[in-house]
């Protein structure tokens, strides 16, 4: 799912400037969530596509699922947008995309494959407006975490309109014919991505998806599992960053 206009391809170059002032956190406490579906709520809202609602916020069961990461983008400290990754095995197929299209995805995880699920994308209207890249810094989220989990797909759920950003980026092919997604107006169809025949491709093509293996294991351990304090940030875009994958 994807709110708000595609930014020219020509602006996402590490040169641009942005990729110095933006943190990825991974939120974890009930006062960082809330904030996400506040946001989600707004963004929705303002692209029509979820009805008005008294909570004034928007999320569901799948963001405290034990194999969900949800990401908040932060650029100069505030936060501008976000994104919710289900990891996807045959142990546990857990995701609002397994719910919608399981007649699809349970026969290939029952092969053993490993899916990358990325939801809930939504970016404040006002900062989408200022930074034209935010779709862009949001899905290299979804990128990393298929090489940290050696994900065979990536996966997307997205609505007929923005089908052309997620076929120029990642290469992606519809799978699935447009369904209704509880919660969300208009109809979405299933699109994945083999990540490890595209690689390369989409990494040459925009060197910002490059990452090394201790960003990666930095954005997706839990604070939990690692010694740092909860609401420690972790500043991806450092000169590691955009050289060849460790």
């Amino acid at each position: 799912m994807k709110s708000g206009a595609e930014p020219r391809t020509s602006l996402f170059v590490p040169e641009s400037g942005l990729s110095d002032r933006v943190d990825f956190r991974l939120m974890e406490t009930p006062e960082e969530k809330d904030s996400i579906y506040l946001m989600r709520y707004k963004a929705y809202l303002h692209g029509g596509v979820t009805a008005p609602s008294e909570s004034q916020r928007v999320s569901d069961r799948f963001d405290d699922a034990p194999n969900a990461w949800l990401f908040g983008v932060y650029v100069d400290g505030e936060l501008c947008s976000s994104i919710r990754l289900n990891v996807l095995t045959s142990e546990c197929r857990i995701s609002g995309t397994t719910e919608l299209f399981g007649d699809i995805l349970h026969p290939r995880l029952d092969q053993g494959e490993v899916f990358i699920d990325p939801l809930r994308l939504a970016a404040d209207p006002e900062k989408a407006r200022l930074f034209p890249e935010l779709p862009y810094l949001t899905v290299r989220l979804a990128y990393l975490a298929c090489e940290h989990f050696n994900a065979d797909t990536g996966l997307a759920l997205v609505r007929a309109e923005h089908q052309a950003f997620y076929r120029r980026v990642f290469m992606s092919v519809v799978i699935g014919e447009p369904r209704s997604f509880p919660g969300f107006l208009p109809k979405v169809a299933l699109m994945a991505s083999d990540y490890r025949a595209v690689r390369e491709k989409v990494m040459t093509r925009f060197p910002i998806m490059r990452s090394n293996a201790f960003e990666r294991r930095m954005l997706f351990q839990r604070a939990s599992d690692r010694f740092l304090p909860p609401d420690a940030v972790v500043t991806s875009f450092d000169r590691a960053s955009i050289v060849p994958n460790s």
